[in-house]
C-alpha cells in the first residue's frame, strides 16, 4: 500500500526568534497543528494538476544575506519596502510617515499590537482551499502590517519588493496584512524576484481587510527564477461599498501557484480580478480564484488569460459562490487560453454555485491556437513570421496588461512579456 506523503516536522522550525511574543505563540500553535500534515496529491481536488510539481526538502531554510544587502539595485516610482528571504530590510526601504497611515514590520510591533494582529492573521482565507497558507503561518519570520485610518489616502503606490536569495537550498515565507479603514485608498504592488542558482520554496500570504467605502488596488508580479517554487495565497474581506481591484501577472517556473479568495460581506461591494499567465519549456502555473457573494447588491468581474508554449502547463480554476442572501448579485467570469504548441497543456474549470434567485451571473472559457489566417495576413504585409507571432500573442493579453493602473509596472510587464514571446518564437 502506497503511503501518503507527509509534511516533516523538520520543516516547521524557523531560524529567527525576533518576533513579538504573541506572534511567536501564534506561529508555534500553527506549527504544532501541521505536524505530519498530509501533502496534496493528485487525489486532492484543487491540487490534482499541481501536486506532481511539488518538491519539498526537510533542510529548506534560508538565512539573511551577509549584512542584509539586496542582490539588485531597486528603483521604483513610489514608496517601497524591501524584504529579503521574508525579512524586512529597513535600510533599503523608503516609505512615508503620514498621518493616518502606519507601515510596520511585524518584528517592530509592540506586544499589544502584535496580540491584536495575531487574532486577525489567517481570518481572510479558507485554509482548506489554500493549504500552504498554513505552512506560512507556521514559518513566517517577519511580515508587514499596513494600517490606514478612516479617510487616509496613500498618495503614491507602495511597492513591496520580495527577493529570495537562493544561495543555498532553502525557503522563505513573506507575509503582509493590510487593514484599510473606511473610505481609505491604497495601491499596493507586490514584486517577487530572486537571485542565486540553488533551489528554493517561497510560500507567501497577503491579506486585505477593507472597511466600508475603502478602495484598494493590488498588483502582483511573479518574476522569480527557474529554480524557485512559489506558492502564494491572497485573502480579501470587503465591507459595504468597498472596492478591490487585482492585477496579477505571472511567469511560469518549476511550480507556481496563486490562490486568490475574495469575500463580499457588505452590500454594494465590488471586486475586479484580472490575471495574465505565460509558461514555456516545462514550466507550470496554477491559478485558483474564489469569489464569495455573501451580501446583496455586490458586483464581481473576473478575467484571466493563459498562454502556454513547448511542454508547459497552465491551470485556471475559478469559482463564484452566490450565497442565499446575496440577491441582486452581478457576477461575470471569463477565461481565455492560447496554446502555442501541440505539447503544451492548459486546464480550465470555471464554476458557478448559486443559491439566490435574483442574480445575473455568467461564465465562459475558451482554449485555442494562433489564427493562421491572421499570421498569413501580417506576413503578406512584410512582417516576419516570428514578429507576426509575437504581435498576435501580445494582442491576446494586451487588453489586460493595459488596465494595470501604475505606468511603471505596466511598462515592466509589457517588456518582460515581449522578451518572453521573442524567446518563445525564436525558431519561427
Amino acid at each position: 500500500m502506497k503511503s501518503v506523503p507527509m509534511l516533516s516536522s523538520a520543516f516547521l522550525h524557523p531560524a529567527g526568534e525576533t518576533l513579538p511574543e504573541p506572534l511567536l505563540a501564534l506561529r508555534k500553535e500553527r506549527a504544532s497543528a501541521l505536524v505530519d500534515m498530509p501533502l496534496p496529491t493528485r487525489k486532492t481536488e484543487n491540487w490534482k494538476y499541481s501536486s506532481k510539481y511539488l518538491k519539498l526538502a526537510d533542510d529548506m531554510a534560508i538565512s539573511l544575506p551577509a549584512e542584509g544587502k539586496t542582490g539588485n539595485s531597486l528603483a521604483v516610482p513610489g514608496y517601497k519596502v524591501v524584504f529579503i528571504n521574508g525579512v524586512m530590510i529597513p535600510e533599503a526601504s523608503e516609505y512615508p510617515d503620514l498621518d493616518g497611515i502606519e507601515i510596520l514590520s511585524f518584528n517592530d510591533l509592540a506586544n499589544g499590537e502584535a496580540e491584536a494582529l495575531s487574532a486577525k492573521l489567517g481570518s481572510t482565507l479558507n485554509h482548506d482551499q489554500a493549504q500552504f497558507a498554513r505552512l506560512n503561518g507556521a514559518r513566517f519570520e517577519d511580515g508587514l502590517f499596513i494600517r490606514l485610518k478612516p479617510g487616509a489616502v496613500l498618495d503614491q503606490p507602495l511597492f513591496i519588493i520580495h527577493e529570495t536569495s537562493a544561495d543555498a537550498s532553502g525557503s522563505a515565507y513573506p507575509r503582509i496584512y493590510v487593514e484599510a479603514g473606511a473610505n481609505s485608498q491604497l495601491t499596493l504592488v507586490e514584486e517577487y524576484t530572486s537571485s542565486g542558482e540553488a533551489s528554493a520554496l517561497v510560500s507567501t500570504v497577503t491579506e486585505f481587510s477593507l472597511a466600508d467605502g475603502a478602495n484598494v488596488t493590488s498588483i502582483r508580479l511573479n518574476m522569480e527564477g527557474e529554480n524557485v517554487q512559489h506558492i502564494g495565497a491572497t485573502g480579501v474581506l470587503q465591507q459595504r461599498s468597498s472596492r478591490f481591484e487585482s492585477h496579477c501577472v505571472g511567469f511560469g517556473g518549476p511550480l507556481r501557484r496563486h490562490d486568490l479568495q475574495v469575500r463580499l460581506e457588505g452590500e454594494g461591494a465590488e471586486t475586479k480580478l484580472n490575471g495574465v499567465v505565460v509558461t514555456q519549456g516545462k514550466q507550470h502555473y496554477d491559478n485558483h480564484t474564489s469569489i464569495d457573494h455573501v451580501a446583496a447588491h455586490c458586483n464581481s468581474e473576473e478575467t484571466y488569460r493563459n498562454i502556454a508554449a513547448d511542454q508547459s502547463h497552465a491551470v485556471f480554476n475559478g469559482r463564484i459562490h452566490i450565497h442565499q442572501d446575496a440577491q441582486k448579485s452581478n457576477a461575470d467570469m471569463n477565461n481565455k487560453n492560447l496554446l502555442l504548441s501541440n505539447g503544451a497543456e492548459i486546464d480550465t474549470k470555471p464554476e458557478l454555485e448559486i443559491y439566490a434567485d435574483d442574480v445575473k451571473c455568467a461564465h465562459g472559457a475558451t482554449i485555442g491556437q494562433l489564427d493562421e489566417t491572421s499570421v498569413f495576413y501580417l506576413v503578406s504585409r512584410g512582417i516576419g513570421r516570428r514578429q507576426a507571432n509575437v504581435l498576435l500573442t501580445m494582442a491576446f493579453i494586451n487588453e489586460l496588461v493595459q488596465q494595470i493602473p501604475v505606468e511603471a509596472v505596466r511598462e515592466t510587464a509589457q517588456a518582460r512579456l515581449s522578451d518572453f514571446f521573442e524567446q518563445t518564437f525564436q525558431e519561427a
